[in-house]
Order: C-alpha cells, then sequence, then structure tokens
C-alpha cells in the first residue's frame, strides 16, 4: 500500500516538473535577452539616436532659414541673416514669380515633366513587361544592353547630343528635351521594372489569354493595375530627378525657353548683382516646395513601390 502511494507520489512530481518546465525555460530565454541588453547595447543605441538627430539638423535647417529667409526684406537679410522677420514680407514671392520670371520657368518645366515622365513610364513598363515575360533570341542581350546605359555619365554625351538635337530641329524644343529626358530615364526604370513584373504572378496573364484577352489587352488592364506600386514608384523617382536636371536643359535649351533649374541658377547670378536677396530666397523656396510636397503626400507609396521591386531571384 505505502508502495503505490510512494509510486502516486512521484508520478505527481513528474507531472509538476513537466508542467513548470516551459516556464522555467521561458523565463531563461527572457533572462537572456533582458541580460543581452548589456551597457554597451545601450550606449550604442544612444549614440545612434544622437547622430541621426545632428544629421536631421543638418538637413533641416538649411530649408528652414531659406523658408524664413524668403519673408525678409534685404535689409533684414544684411543687417541679421539668422533672425526672423518683423513682418511677413509676401510680396517677395509675387516678385519672384513675376518680375523674376519664375512662372515662366515653372510652366516650361512642368510641361516638359508632363510628356518626359509620362513617356519614360509606359515605354518602360511596356518593355520591361515584355523582357520579364517573353523568352525570345537576344532578350537577354537586350536587357543588357539598356542595363548598360546606367553606367554611361551624362556629361561625355553634351557636345554630340547638343549637335544631334540641332541637326534633327530638336534644339530649343520641349518635345526635344523631353525625348533626352526618356532616353537617359529608361535604363534604370526598365531595370526596376523588370523586377517588378517578375514579382507578379504569371497565372494571371495566362488565364486571361485562355479566357481569350490580347496581349495588349493582358498588359493594359491586368498585369499594368497589378504593377501599380512600382509605377507610382518610378513616377516619384522620375519627377524628382527631372525637376533637378541641371546639364541637360543648360546645354539643349536656350534663354527664351528656361526651365525652372537653369533660370534659378541665372536668377541667382541676376539678383546677387542688384543684392535682392529676399527675391532669391523667394525663388529658392517656390521651386523647393513641389518636390518637397511630391514627396511627403507619396512618400509612403514610395516606400511599398521600392519594396516590390525586389527581384524573385
Amino acid at each position: 500500500m505505502s508502495s503505490e502511494m510512494e509510486s502516486k507520489q512521484l508520478q505527481a512530481v513528474v507531472e509538476e516538473d513537466i508542467a513548470e518546465a516551459p516556464k522555467s525555460a521561458g523565463g531563461a530565454q527572457a533572462a537572456t535577452a533582458v541580460s543581452s541588453t548589456g551597457p554597451a547595447d545601450w550606449a550604442l543605441a544612444a549614440f545612434s539616436q544622437v547622430m541621426l538627430g545632428i544629421w536631421a539638423i543638418l538637413v533641416i535647417f538649411p530649408f528652414l532659414w531659406m523658408i524664413v529667409t524668403s519673408f525678409k526684406t534685404n535689409r533684414e537679410i544684411q543687417r541679421d541673416p539668422f533672425g526672423w522677420p518683423a513682418a511677413l514680407q509676401w510680396e517677395n514671392f509675387s516678385r519672384a514669380w513675376n518680375a523674376a520670371n519664375i512662372g515662366s520657368y515653372a510652366l516650361n518645366t512642368v510641361i516638359v515633366l508632363a510628356m518626359s515622365v509620362t513617356g519614360t513610364i509606359l515605354l518602360s513598363a511596356m518593355a520591361a513587361y515584355v523582357l520579364s515575360r517573353f523568352d525570345f533570341p537576344g532578350n537577354r542581350f537586350i536587357y543588357l544592353l539598356f542595363t548598360a546605359g546606367l553606367m554611361f555619365p551624362v556629361f561625355l554625351g553634351l557636345v554630340p547630343l547638343r549637335f544631334l538635337m540641332t541637326d534633327l530641329n530638336l534644339y530649343n524644343t520641349f518635345h526635344g528635351l523631353a525625348l533626352v529626358y526618356i532616353a537617359y530615364s529608361l535604363p534604370f526604370t526598365i531595370f526596376f521594372m523588370s523586377g517588378v513584373f517578375k514579382t507578379l504572378p504569371g497565372e494571371v496573364a495566362e488565364a486571361a489569354i485562355v479566357d481569350g484577352a490580347s496581349q495588349y489587352q493582358t498588359f493594359f488592364q491586368i498585369m499594368l493595375p497589378m504593377a501599380k506600386p512600382g509605377l507610382i514608384a518610378m513616377g516619384i523617382f522620375n519627377f524628382l530627378g527631372q525637376w533637378n536636371q541641371f546639364l541637360l536643359p543648360l546645354v539643349l535649351m536656350a534663354e527664351d525657353k528656361l526651365l525652372l533649374s537653369v533660370g534659378l541658377n541665372f536668377l541667382s547670378i541676376q539678383q546677387g548683382y542688384a543684392n535682392d536677396y529676399s527675391a532669391l530666397f523667394a525663388a529658392m523656396t517656390i521651386t523647393m516646395v513641389p518636390t518637397l510636397l511630391v514627396y511627403i503626400l507619396f512618400q509612403r507609396r514610395l516606400e511599398s513601390g521600392l519594396t516590390a521591386g525586389a527581384l524573385k531571384g
């Protein structure tokens, strides 16, 4: 009888040990996790936060200083460059927009970018879809030829490009500059969009073909909407890059059709000699606002689109 009681007690003790084993293991893991966060880890985290704060200040301060200065008078700028304006001088912006021709420069830039960004996205999407979805002789060679364009510096082709544009009667034309923008933007955009289309399920396109859809309908009505995150990301990327382009419009456009980046450079020289710094800072603020708004409004779409471009392997 006593042996049976001892065996039952032993069995109960074993069951309790088994039940408490996961808890003790979890406690050990928690203790290990806590102990792994030592003074060195805390110091590294604090150092990272401090460096990020310093970097943020270095990046944000020039923009804030430019915006504040754009509301000051010329006398306030010369007397106290880093002080606050006594009153907001909104006429600085109207003077920069009208007298300094910032309005016409901005309109010229919008016209060129409307053609170039649209053309870049459309042509690159079609080329990337074909290169990533269809197997034909020379497919790999054409893809490598496009990607090789990423290694070609823009400034090496400026002189022959100027002569070529003159011979084709495209010099100092908006559509001519848009074609050049498209040509220089295609390599990276095709490279990126090829990765996007490779991640999309091919079964969807095959099902559409089986249901009687043409290749044209399959691409524009099914595959292109599925690649929307990548298209938006590349649209923003090309907009920002082409908006800030300086060398190409400087070489390929005359003074009567200047774009915003080149016009602002000429304006800085003119206003510097005229000591009209308030109009100059107002013009720089006007130039910066569109790109800043585009990035702020589409930041999440840009991040998700860049993630969508990861190659499948």
